[in-house]
């Protein structure tokens, strides 16, 4: 039998690291999506397939390569990232990296948080919707905090529905941001691993992050601030009116949901959904969305998304026959 051909790829050191992960679980990644057998001789990878695995495999190396380049770190998601690129030949995620505290540069892992990216430096409204794990909140919490860390905005506002089906903040022990802070945890945890626990306390002491539930935004004006609206998809119509008209001067917003996960008691009073359908293209709002396909977290979760998408596709009411 023939033995298998093989590539080498040069490659900084950084990059081979990157490329091997811990314990060559990267590495391990890579050669299971494309049956290739992957070495590190040194100065670069060597590859060992037939023609179509060496290929495709050599395109996800280049693209990790690529991001380490931007001084990003590289983990599990990133990898997978990169085998999602290669196989379906899509354009590798371009954007601005954001220098950030102690997560040093982040940089898009997919082209639609590479498209989210720019959208959001592009525009003073932008709508990030798609399922969960795409990074919508993550990306959102970057920009928003890089923009703080710049000084180029003086408060980072995040909001959010409090309660899936109405803000009963009375029934919750303690102050306003006791009783808030279980449901925002998801930016706060981003926050922390942003910019590290203790920065993250001395600017919400100061102020400069705040908590501001929807049911308590009515009646401010935010200037000079990023806003973050999240779980979008739980605030109604009027809710979501009131939001966004709280952008004053020198303020962004980005507004992040799953039209999937309506939780009102009634799905088609989401404002999420409405006011996409009347302000985009409107000028200043710009519009991202996310699909299944872009899910960076566990590969069961882009597998879960997909399932239930086909679900509900079946479910859906057929359109009656023409005559």
């Amino acid at each position: 039998m023939r033995p298998a051909a093989e590539a080498f790829v040069p490659l900084s050191d950084d990059a081979v690291r990157a490329v091997s992960g811990p314990h060559s679980r990267h590495a391990a990644l890579i050669e299971d999506a494309f049956k290739v057998m992957m070495e590190t001789p040194g100065g670069g990878v060597r590859l060992r397939g037939d023609n179509k695995g060496r290929e495709t495999a050599r395109r996800a190396v280049d693209l990790i390569a690529r991001r380490v380049e931007t001084g990003a770190g590289v983990d599990e998601s990133d990898v997978r990232a990169a085998i999602s690129a290669a196989r379906s030949g899509d354009a590798p995620a371009q954007g601005s990296a954001l220098p950030l505290g102690r997560r040093g540069v982040i940089a898009p892992k997919t082209a639609a948080q590479a498209r989210y990216l720019e959208a959001l430096a592009s525009c003073e409204l932008v709508f990030g919707t798609g399922p969960a794990g795409t990074g919508k909140t993550f990306i959102a919490v970057a920009y928003g905090a890089s923009l703080l860390m710049r000084g180029e905005v003086d408060r980072l506002v995040v909001t959010r529905p409090a309660v899936e089906a109405g803000e009963r903040l009375g029934f919750l022990p303690g102050d306003l941001n006791e009783k808030v802070d279980p449901y925002l945890a998801p930016i706060w945890e981003a926050l922390s691993d942003i910019m590290g626990g203790e920065a993250l306390r001395r600017r919400r002491e100061r102020g400069e992050i705040e908590v501001a539930p929807i049911a308590f935004m009515r009646g401010r004006t935010f200037n000079h601030a990023f806003i973050i609206v999240d779980e979008a998809q739980n605030t109604s119509r009027m809710q979501m009116k009131m939001a966004l008209t709280r952008i004053g001067e020198g303020a962004r917003m980005a507004v992040n949901g799953d039209p999937s996960q309506v939780d009102l008691p009634n799905p088609h009073d989401s404002g999420l959904s409405h006011a996409i359908s009347i302000l985009e293209g409107v000028k200043g709002v710009g519009v991202n969305r996310f699909e299944a396909s872009d899910v960076v977290r566990h590969p069961m979760v882009e597998r879960i998304v997909k399932a239930y998408d086909a679900d509900a596709a079946q479910r859906a009411p057929k359109a009656p026959a023409g005559r």
